[in-house]
């Protein structure tokens, strides 16, 4: 929303932006503020949910879409902001990420004129870009942040990056031991589309995270939430927001469980299962081959059900000895964090207690 109140809508008449010269692409131009946009170009969003992964923003996201008041588009994470992370050009085949400023957009053209539009991409914390892509996008944006505890994000993360096959170490110690190898650009999974997301450490720097948001934003126009609110009430924490997106907060919405969390039982089983889903090799079409003759919404299912039964379990339980090292390394940006919100996260966090 604009500081007139009225819905956004960027016009040719808009300013132009600063100048970016060092990552090519549309994407990295908006990113870096090259140029302007076309008076045609039509809705951008009022506001973006920022991250991060496993926070509880695919839960926040499904009741801010059931708003009637808020337009957010079916598909979570365009990420177009994001251009240092998922360029364009490096998206993995048969990607729906918008790959150009006309279908990022073009996400939003169903909104009402009445309605806030919004976006929830999870990786715009992490991403160096974003924040200034989207203050020269939409200066008056509001924007949504949700932080959670470090060692239990990290474990999380992992395991969510193991499932969507970014991961290829199974082990959370041995993964987070490849860090450096894999910031120089070696040990880098065969999948991993998105190699800076193994550089576990960078997506727990919280304050950095914030200050590039800051840097652009008045601190009015950014709402940082602690996951453990949200777990600890949905409801609450989402009033919360839509106060701050200036709408009906006492509307009717539709109140959502985060995504569960689940073990691969092995990398291995679980790329060959994929495999046989897409028909990539040799083998994985001979096996497919049974399955086209069953109706799409049938193969689906048995896929998935195959996932269920041979590939994922239910996590074990953490490593406590891990958790308790992750706890000691990243007190500090604990501390820092609690220092620059006003909140005391080490007692909320239990870093208090370690030794």
């Amino acid at each position: 929303m604009t500081a007139s109140g009225e819905v956004g809508r960027v016009v040719g008449g808009a300013g132009c932006l600063p100048t970016g010269r060092h990552v090519a692409g549309e994407a990295a131009n908006v990113a870096a503020g090259a140029g302007r946009l076309p008076s045609e170009a039509g809705r951008v969003p009022d506001f973006f949910v920022v991250g991060h992964h496993k926070c509880g923003t695919t839960a926040l996201h499904q009741m801010l879409r059931s708003h009637p008041q808020i337009y957010m588009p079916a598909e979570k994470s365009p990420r177009f902001l994001a251009a240092d992370l998922h360029p364009p050009a490096q998206m993995p085949p048969g990607s729906r990420l918008p790959r150009t400023l006309a279908e990022y957009l073009a996400l939003f053209a169903p909104a009402r004129p009445e309605q806030r539009v919004g976006e929830a991409s999870e990786t715009y914390l992490m991403s160096h870009l974003a924040a200034g892509a989207i203050a020269a996008l939409q200066p008056s944006a509001r924007i949504v942040a949700i932080l959670r505890e470090p060692a239990s994000f990290l474990r999380s993360l992992h395991l969510q990056f193991v499932e969507s096959r970014l991961e290829s170490e199974n082990d959370l110690r041995r993964a987070l031991a490849l860090e450096e190898e894999r910031r120089r650009g070696e040990r880098i999974p065969p999948n991993a589309y998105w190699p800076a997301a193994l550089r576990y450490s960078e997506h727990v720097r919280y304050v950095e995270q914030l200050r590039r948001f800051h840097a652009v934003f008045p601190r009015e126009q950014v709402l940082v939430l602690i996951y453990d609110d949200f777990r600890a009430s949905n409801e609450t924490t989402v009033r919360e927001v839509l106060r701050f997106l200036g709408v009906d907060h006492a509307a009717s919405i539709q109140l959502q469980h985060a995504n569960p969390t689940v073990r691969v039982r092995s990398p291995r089983l679980h790329e060959l299962v994929h495999a046989v889903s897409v028909g990539r090799t040799p083998f994985a079409r001979y096996a497919r081959a049974p399955l086209k003759l069953a109706p799409r919404r049938l193969r689906r299912g048995a896929l998935r059900a195959a996932r269920r039964r041979f590939v994922y379990a239910p996590p074990l339980a953490p490593d406590e000895a891990l958790m308790r090292e992750l706890r000691v390394r990243f007190e500090g940006e604990v501390a820092a964090l609690g220092d620059y919100l006003g909140r005391d996260l080490l007692t909320l966090w239990g870093y208090d207690r370690v030794d």
